[in-house]
């Protein structure tokens, strides 16, 4: 069995000063390589082993464990002691009402966004007209699963868990101009990394090695289809995970990663695959929408007012500089979208309950008038 150092499994000091001497005493630390119904299986000096949570240490978790978390395991019993603190913790807003958070990866150093620089096979997108930067943003619209503002939010997402985000275009020796696309995901941040990638291509790893030193944890990201799976294989070096192509008539991927789990890289890295998400809900991301749209907060600042909503005020330097041409309506449009959910994010579960009940009684009282003029 082939065993690891806490250093060469990503052990940082941030985790050392969690634990005491008794601590070490009564038992190990070990890693989340992979969760179940069943249980987890972590790595440690021991090697791997399959663990189980007792009910105490769930009750005290304030999120589920997930693939990449830290743990104390007793060294009499294949049982749980404690869960550490992580950083770098990526998040998303689970589907339902509840809005609950729902943990993709932790302790994480990189976060690879992957997106595809294939093309749709028929001219289904509109050239807009008469506003800035149109042309490109038409261009965008005629690949499958490139889209600035799905980017973006990833982008909030990493920067919020002061993770560094690096954009993968996948696919790139189907597309003749990988320079241009390049170009718009650049724009998206200040200091974005972008790498265009072949993912079948041994070379695909030298494009990437910055981020896959030994001892680092990387995770991949972005929809079904885009390579995620193909780009990892290649980084492992043999077919550990599925992969499946993309339907012809819609671009769409189909799933091949159905559960996170880590790897090990030849390289000495760990990375973390993800299943496809072709919706990313957002959570309370303020510091996260301020890194990704910091020229709409810095022309923000020279608005005449000080609450200016960017919508119709007068002297509104957002509006100027979108008339002038210096910024893209599509930039400010997604900006507000991710300001929406970031804000629902942050309200309570019960606040939640009362504007729904509130805006269900504006929508009867409307239907009630409706209905009365009608008559």
């Amino acid at each position: 069995m082939s065993t690891h150092s806490l250093l060469q499994l990503g052990w940082r000091p941030f985790h050392s000063q969690q634990l005491s001497l008794e601590d070490f005493e009564s038992a190990h630390p070990a890693r989340v390589t992979s969760v179940h119904r069943s249980g987890l299986i972590v790595l440690s000096e021991r090697g791997s082993h399959s663990v189980t949570i007792p009910p105490r240490v769930i009750e005290q978790l304030d999120r589920p464990v997930t693939v990449g978390d830290w743990m104390l395991i007793e060294n009499e019993a294949p049982r749980v002691h404690r869960i550490l603190a992580a950083y770098g913790t990526i998040t998303r807003v689970a589907a339902g009402s509840e809005h609950r958070l729902q943990a993709i990866a932790a302790n994480l150093d990189t976060l690879f966004v992957v997106t595809s620089c294939t093309k749709r096979q028929d001219s289904r997108f509109v050239q807009p007209s008469g506003c800035p930067q149109g042309e490109a943003h038409g261009r965008a619209e005629r690949y499958h699963d490139f889209n600035r503002s799905r980017l973006e939010r990833y982008l909030a997402v990493a920067y919020e868990a002061q993770v560094e985000p690096v954009i993968v275009l996948t696919k790139a020796d189907l597309c003749d101009d990988v320079d241009d696309l390049i170009d718009q995901a650049r724009s998206l941040a200040n200091a974005l990394q972008v790498v265009a990638v072949n993912g079948t291509e041994p070379a695909a790893a030298t494009s990437i090695d910055p981020w896959i030193q030994p001892g680092q944890t990387v995770a991949f990201v972005g929809s079904s289809g885009v390579g995620k799976s193909t780009l990892v294989n290649t980084l492992i070096g043999n077919a550990s995970q599925a992969t499946g192509g993309v339907r012809e008539d819609d671009g769409r991927g189909r799933h091949t990663t159905t559960a996170r789990e880590m790897f090990a890289l030849a390289s000495g890295a760990w990375v973390i695959d993800t299943p496809g998400m072709r919706e990313l809900k957002v959570g309370a991301v303020d510091n996260g929408l301020r890194a990704v749209f910091d020229n709409i907060e810095a022309l923000a600042t020279q608005c005449h007012f000080r609450d200016c909503r960017h919508e119709s005020e007068t002297g509104c330097a957002v509006l100027a500089a979108i008339a002038a041409g210096q910024l893209d309506p599509r930039r400010l449009s997604s900006y507000r979208k991710l300001q929406r959910e970031a804000a629902l994010a942050n309200m309570s579960n019960a606040a939640r309950r009362e504007r729904d009940r509130r805006f269900g009684r504006m929508a009867a009282s409307a239907m009630q008038i409706k209905r009365k003029n009608k008559e």
